[in-house]
């Protein structure tokens, strides 16, 4: 545990909180790398730059990129011939590259290399004869873009254990599983012990799909959920990673809210409480939680202290097209 953070002097009349701020949290490296890739190819190529779907589910970060010179689009249709076009942190089907090099477009790819990782298991798998169970959520950008790195037919979705019970492979069936890198550290054990039981010869990953940065932000909320009433997320709608760590303050008896800006917070969300926990998902950026701090100290006297479960010191290379 860390010195507690510095407050301001409080009005007498407000209610005391104890505040547990966990930590990691906040920008992965993969998110970083990401971020960096856009704000690096702006200053070499110059404004606009193109990026294919939100480049991280933030949009705090997205709007930051946008006034910098970025410029969002959904498809590879909407990129005008000339410029150069980015790819998001959570990876595309093998054909959006494909795309872009026939059409004579520049691109630079941001996909998290622990995302590309997944992909070249996937690629070895089929290689090897193998039918790929992969677990994740529907429609998620990084499943679109794991499917898409083989051919139709050679992967299978898995949601929930159940789905595991619907599976129609014969017990010997040559099969292999693999993961959504953002997802419930528990509930993917779970769907995997449950797959291993039903297909004892599945092979594994070589190593573990979730990475290092969700499973870190899990386990920080583990530590101080139990000691809080509410746990408040920093995290978008549409951001697998932060929606995990609201489901996990909440298996750990607190009520979790998932929030994007400070705004948002409800005062008599605190009425009652007397221990408030706060995290940030992976694509929220540090002044977000600084932001959150500042107005939960504005409601009540505030005592915080940041509970550290572990460091992380990761970093990626950049594209050598943007290395200079």
């Amino acid at each position: 545990m860390n010195a507690p953070f510095p407050s301001p002097t409080p009005a007498a009349d407000l209610e005391p909180l104890r505040l547990l701020i966990a930590a990691p949290r906040g920008f992965c490296a993969g998110v970083d790398r990401a971020i960096e890739i856009v704000e690096r190819a702006i200053e070499i190529y110059g404004a606009p730059v193109y990026v294919r779907h939100e480049i991280v589910h933030n949009k705090f970060v997205v709007d930051s990129l946008k006034a910098k010179g970025a410029i969002f689009v959904e498809e590879l249709d909407e990129v005008p011939d000339g410029v150069p076009v980015i790819f998001s942190a959570h990876g595309v089907p093998k054909s959006v590259p494909a795309a872009a090099t026939e059409r004579g477009l520049d691109w630079l790819d941001a996909t998290c290399p622990l995302v590309s990782k997944v992909h070249r298991q996937a690629e070895r798998q089929i290689e090897a004869g193998r039918h790929i169970l992969f677990i994740g959520h529907a429609g998620h950008p990084e499943v679109i873009g794991t499917f898409g790195q083989v051919a139709e037919g050679n992967m299978t979705l898995v949601e929930t254990v159940e789905d595991v019970g619907t599976l129609e492979f014969p017990p010997e069936a040559e099969l292999s599983y693999l993961s959504q890198t953002t997802l419930s550290v528990d509930d993917t054990a779970a769907i995997i012990d449950a797959i291993r039981a039903r297909f004892p010869h599945v092979v594994a990953p070589k190593a573990e799909d979730i990475c290092y940065a969700t499973s870190n932000r899990q386990a920080a909320v583990k530590q101080i959920a139990p000691q809080c009433q509410l746990v408040l997320v920093i995290g978008a709608p549409n951001s697998s990673n932060s929606l995990r760590l609201v489901e996990v303050a909440e298996r750990e008896g607190s009520i979790g809210r998932l929030i994007q800006r400070a705004t948002e917070i409800d005062p008599a969300w605190l009425e009652g409480v007397d221990t408030l926990g706060l995290t940030a998902g992976a694509s929220a950026p540090e002044e977000l939680v600084n932001e959150v701090i500042a107005r939960i100290k504005e409601l009540r006297n505030v005592e915080a202290e940041e509970f550290v479960t572990t460091k992380e010191h990761m970093t990626f290379k950049l594209p050598r097209q943007l290395v200079r």
